[in-house]
């Protein structure tokens, strides 16, 4: 008797059933990134994205991105965010240099600019956060400083952003608003460094953005006032046109944009764009 025919009929009817029952079933991986917020990967694609992304991001960014960087990272175990952090106008001049960076967030909209007159972006930047300044003293204040126009008293060390910071930027903005003018003992080339400045006790005052004085818990104390609103930073974030992982650095982007971001930077008393 042969039964090659039934055998192979039965065996053709086993596959087909096998190949219905694959079909039907959810796939265990996707055939690519959805898109976040701006066109790139979302951040909420857990376990898709990998490869190193280097974020060249401003001082001021420093508590929040490194939270941000690492809850990206569990999100997406194959990834790795490297960051990098200085005064937004020397890392600008790094990139236009021909740093190696993928993401670049500033401090203000202006050394932003620069690198996209250069045509040295991938696209155009977002918006996602502003900062003001507030005036960082010692926990117990000896200079007694109490607004804005006492740093200009006589024998007051105070410690301020040099002009081509957009910290340094916002305060010769502030001066010209409330019509002070300041005579700094130094100018520092990040926000953090003016920071450090008051909290080892070489300065009497700094002129530091909210976030950083919020940052130092109970090494520093803030002194707002009211001539702040009138040099509101914002704060873009773009691809860096050279960058070698477009895809990844979408991704982050799309986080600091999205929820995780705006909660983040909100918790660090950031503004909104």
């Amino acid at each position: 008797m042969n039964t090659g025919k039934p055998r192979l009929a039965a065996l053709l009817t086993a596959a087909a059933l096998t190949a219905g029952l694959t079909a039907c079933a959810p796939s265990a991986t996707s055939t690519g990134p959805s898109t976040g917020p701006s066109g790139g990967a979302s951040s909420d694609t857990a376990g898709q994205l990998s490869g190193t992304v280097t974020v060249f991001a401003a001082a001021s960014l420093k508590a929040t991105f490194t939270t941000l960087a690492d809850e990206f990272e569990k999100k997406n175990p194959g990834a790795k965010v490297t960051l990098s952090f200085a005064g937004s106008s020397d890392l600008a001049t790094q990139i236009s240099q021909g740093a190696p960076a993928d993401v670049f967030a500033s401090a203000d909209t202006g050394n932003m600019a620069k690198l996209a007159d250069a045509g040295l972006l991938d696209g155009t930047a977002t918006n996602f956060a502003t900062n003001v300044l507030q005036i960082a003293v010692p926990p117990s204040n000896p200079a007694s400083i109490g607004s804005f126009a006492d740093l200009a008293r006589p024998g007051v060390k105070v410690v301020v952003c040099a002009s081509q910071v957009p910290c340094g930027a916002a305060a010769h903005t502030v001066e010209n608003a409330a019509g002070v003018t300041l005579a700094p003992v130094s100018e520092e080339s990040s926000v953090t460094d003016v920071l450090g400045k008051v909290t080892s006790g070489e300065a009497d005052a700094g002129l530091v953005y909210v976030t950083d004085v919020k940052a130092a818990g109970n090494k520093a104390k803030g002194i707002p006032f009211a001539e702040s609103g009138k040099a509101v930073n914002t704060y873009p974030i773009a691809i860096v046109g050279a960058s070698r992982n477009k895809e990844l650095a979408a991704a982050f982007i799309a986080m600091v944009a999205g929820a995780d971001g705006r909660k983040a930077l909100a918790d660090a008393g950031f503004g909104t764009p």
